[in-house]
């Protein structure tokens, strides 16, 4: 990337209120806490969002706080292969990440995907997901994705009640691709009752049923359909471990640390036989653009992240048809980008 000498780095915190709270196993949350790293070089800007990981305490406000204390005294040689080791995996690293292969697509004139070795990007099929509910609350909700054509459901590892919401969707939408997420709500014994309900109402992936650190727990269990690890997987180090037990990873830019670890994890997944998912936390069209470019190497793609909040700022990505389409005024050589949201 060039001198780095002159790298500023400005970071904003803000709160993104949600439509309704969204329920999952273990957590019902009512805002998203997001962070929003910007550096600058000259007159090139690049810009960055990110959540952290709730589960794992990496919450915006410290990775605001591990940012600012950078930004006091920024490294010359800084560049987004030397922060991966500067950095660990999260939130922090995450938006600061993201900036740099904005600055970068600014300073050369060249798209993202270009950078990145990879082709115009083409719009994505998503899944949109349905927050942990009452059966008929999410049926409902399911028929309200209309132009949806693969729905997500959060469960939260009641046996009875999750089989009970998995055919009240697939009755009220017959026709759409359907994934579970357990969000390791489950153990060996008490997952047995619902694998017939998924594989009898033609659910397609099961995610993340067990706890992270429990991941042996899967040796010896023949489930009938590909599983997919979250939260068992964080890093490219981590993802070694889950050939033989998991089928699919779920790559979420705040796990990992950036697009910059996202992109090794996926070109590395696919050598090892597995297939890519892209997934995201809650928030605005800024932090799904640059998963939009991972998108773009994964047979999974779930990236709904701003239907949920109550103002997603433009210009902000379409849904369209059951897919997503992230233009390039959103992030990159050609974004508009406004001026910084006040810090908290």
């Amino acid at each position: 990337m060039g001198n780095c000498a002159d790298l500023r780095l400005d970071v904003t915190r803000i709160d993104l209120a949600l439509k309704s709270p969204f329920r999952i196993s273990g957590y019902v949350m009512e805002k998203t806490p997001v962070l929003i790293a910007t550096v600058r070089r000259g007159n090139a800007v690049g810009r960055g969002e990110a959540a952290g990981v709730y589960y794992l305490d990496d919450t915006a406000d410290r990775g605001a706080d591990i940012l600012r204390k950078l930004a006091l005294n920024m490294p010359a040689d800084l560049t987004r292969d030397t922060l991966r080791t500067l950095l660990p995996p999260g939130g922090a690293r995450n938006a600061l990440d993201c900036a740099l292969w904005e600055l970068e697509a600014r300073e050369a004139g060249k798209q993202v995907c270009e950078l990145a070795g990879l082709p115009t990007p083409r719009r994505l099929l998503t899944t949109m997901t349905l927050g942990a509910n009452d059966p008929d609350v999410m049926a409902r909700g399911a028929i309200g994705f209309a132009g949806a054509r693969a729905i997500k459901l959060k469960l939260t590892g009641e046996a009875a009640v999750d089989s009970d919401r998995v055919r009240a969707v697939r009755a009220a939408r017959p026709d759409v691709w359907i994934g579970v997420d357990a969000n390791q709500g489950y153990t060996p014994d008490t997952i047995e009752p619902l694998i017939g309900v998924l594989v009898d109402c033609g659910v397609s992936l099961l995610e993340q049923p067990f706890r992270r650190g429990r991941e042996a727990d899967l040796d010896g269990l023949k489930l009938p359909l590909p599983v997919a690890a979250d939260e068992s997987c964080l890093d490219l180090a981590e993802l070694e471990t889950l050939p033989g037990r998991f089928d699919v990873v779920n790559i979420k830019l705040d796990k990992c640390g950036g697009l910059t670890e996202g992109l090794l994890i996926a070109r590395r997944a696919k050598q090892l036989g597995l297939q890519v998912m892209v997934g995201n936390m809650v928030g605005t069209s800024l932090s799904i653009a640059p998963a939009y470019v991972l998108g773009q190497l994964c047979d999974v793609v779930d990236l709904d992240g701003p239907i949920f909040i109550a103002e997603d700022p433009a210009p902000t990505v379409v849904y369209d048809d059951g897919h997503v389409t992230c233009a390039p005024e959103i992030w990159g050589p050609d974004a508009m980008i406004a001026e910084a949201l006040p810090a908290q």
